[in-house]
């Protein structure tokens, strides 16, 4: 993470300043980000990544990076590597600190002993169902299993027997023995253990029963001495059941605190609508620039420190609400703004041919890369008789407030001429070309005379422009909340036009020397990157977001 970037300040914070100042767990401060590797990360996460590593840097102590793969059916190496990947990306480094909860599997089996041999926990035949069932709702209490006074050694003998694979799946689980009438139902003799004869992407076929969530989660912060455990607040109500298997086992007991999830609008955090929209072609992969992956983040053009910057910012809190869209990209703007060079490129091309300018000259105009960095420097344009510019930048009938281009009206071109439209070639009502006249006085874009022009327009040389596709997003959904609409699907408010592929788009030459991912400015049409579609003969290109800033006008209003 760069130095630069200011530090927050939140309740979670203050919980882990009174623990410095009262000296507790030897003032150490060590967190983990702990995903399952089940799927790609998202914005939401990015949240958590940032916020476990950042807390980590900011007092100078450790976070690490936990993969809590405890569901071989959905988890894979796939998953691990993607993930490995986005944090990298993200900017932060755990260093040597890259764990599994694979790795313990061993050590929860053990402490599994402990509670059977203290009579904390029994193994249980009934099925899902009935588990279910008798666990009660909320204003009932459940209902003992009928094996739940099993003796210590009928327990040892038959979790001895799941674990070498003598029963099949769903057959028994090993379940901990508290309160079935808890007000918690997660205190309701929950699952510890379940029976699935499944390949593992680590231990391989090494284990036939695995540790539930609830059970691994706060063994794994023990076993890692995590000092603070930071979760989302999903997880609030069941802490006492994490604190309960640790006060029971007299181990290390971390402190979970638990924060407000991100949610945005105009999108979907799911990991189950996400793997739909992906599964059913919705959307191109878990890197479409119209998701809120790290990956489609990444895809579209944001660059890590406008993420970073934007977790920053939306703080964090107690309460769960919807971020504004609007908000991530104004972050993502003030980034580039200040970082990327500019360059120009004609989406929508219109020929103009100069009629006063020698036919086989072609000049350089100086051009500065970036006025938000001095250090950018300048590069060489090259200036022709025939140009093209945006087909919005003319108007033959210009309407009162219009103030580019026009029959018989001069504009100032980027760092170039003023120019003057003197004529329209149409093909029917088609505007096909213009002739123009440019002022050779003007070159740089400035008049001797001192006379002024109401609008400047980019262009670029037609004998020197390279095509390139570029494809233009919008939101994915067309209501800021799609889940929230009830009796609907999500999928109804799918934004069918939320990508537009424009062809043949003119682009200056320079561009085709950046590399996949590059971020750049189009000069007066907004923020692209180079996709990774591009090979020797295509030019793809990524539109990330407008120059137009909707937030600043949502703040200021």
């Amino acid at each position: 993470m760069a130095n630069d970037e200011k530090y927050s300040h939140d309740f979670i914070r203050e919980i882990i300043n009174k623990d410095l100042k009262t000296k507790k767990n030897d003032s150490r401060v060590h967190t983990r980000f702990p995903p399952e590797p089940n799927g790609h990360l998202h914005v939401g996460h990015a949240k958590s990544i940032c916020l476990n590593f950042g807390i980590a840097e900011e007092y100078n102590g450790k976070c690490n990076l936990r993969f809590d793969d405890t569901n071989p059916i959905k988890e894979g190496d796939e998953y691990v590597k993607s993930i490995i990947d986005d944090v990298g990306w993200l900017g932060f480094d755990w260093e040597d600190r890259i764990y599994y909860a694979s790795d313990y599997f061993p050590q929860m089996y053990n402490y599994a002993i402990v509670l059977i041999k203290s009579g904390k926990a029994y193994v249980d035949d009934q099925n899902a169902n009935e588990i279910s069932y008798n666990r009660g709702t909320v204003n009932k209490s459940g209902k003992n299993s009928p094996y739940r006074d099993r003796s210590i050694e009928e327990n040892l003998e038959l979790f001895e027997l799941m674990k070498k694979g003598y029963f099949k799946d769903g057959e028994k689980v090993l379940r901990a023995k508290i309160d079935m009438s808890h007000p918690n139902m997660n205190m309701r003799d929950p699952v510890m253990y379940r029976i699935l004869h499944a390949y593992h992407h680590r231990t391989k076929d090494e284990w036939c029963i695995y540790p539930m969530y609830d059970w691994a989660h706060g063994l794994e912060d023990s076993i890692e001495k995590i000092t603070h455990s930071i979760c989302t607040l999903e997880f609030e109500n069941h802490r006492p059941l994490y604190d309960w298997f640790l006060k029971e086992l007299k181990i290390f007991q971390p402190q979970q605190i638990e924060f407000a999830r991100l949610n945005l609008t105009y999108t979907v955090m799911s990991k189950r609508m996400l793997l739909e929209l992906v599964n059913k072609n919705y959307v191109n992969g878990w890197d479409d620039p119209r998701l809120p992956t790290i990956k489609g983040m990444k895809r579209r053009g944001y660059s890590p420190a406008s993420i970073r910057d934007f977790c920053r910012r939306i703080g964090v809190a107690k309460v769960n609400s919807n971020i504004p869209v609007d908000f991530l990209e104004h972050c993502v703007r003030e980034n580039l703004n200040k970082t990327v060079p500019r360059f120009m490129g004609v989406l929508r091309p219109l020929k103009i041919t100069i009629e006063n300018y020698p036919n086989d000259l072609i000049d350089d105009m100086n051009v500065i890369n970036n006025p938000e960095d001095a250090n950018a420097g300048i590069r060489k344009v090259p200036f022709s008789k025939s140009l093209y510019i945006e087909q919005d930048d003319f108007m033959e009938y210009p309407s009162k407030k219009f103030y580019r281009l026009a029959p018989g009206r001069e504009v100032r071109l980027v760092n170039a001429y003023f120019l003057k439209c003197n004529d329209v070639i149409k093909e029917g009502e088609i505007t096909k070309e213009l002739t123009c006249t440019i002022d050779h006085n003007t070159k740089g874009g400035n008049s001797p005379d001192g006379r002024k022009v109401k609008s400047t327009i980019h262009w670029v040389s037609l004998q020197k422009a390279i095509d390139a596709e570029v494809r233009l997003y919008d939101r994915l959904f067309t209501i800021e909340n799609p889940t929230g609409k009830k009796g609907q699907d999500y999928k109804d408010f799918i934004n069918s036009n939320s990508l537009k592929i424009l062809k043949n788009c003119k682009i200056e030459s320079a561009v085709s020397e950046l590399k996949p991912f590059d971020r750049f400015q189009f000069l007066r049409k907004g923020y692209f990157c180079i996709d990774p579609d591009k090979n020797d003969k295509k030019l793809v290109i990524n539109q990330t977001v407008e120059l137009r800033d909707k937030w600043s006008k949502i703040k200021n209003n």
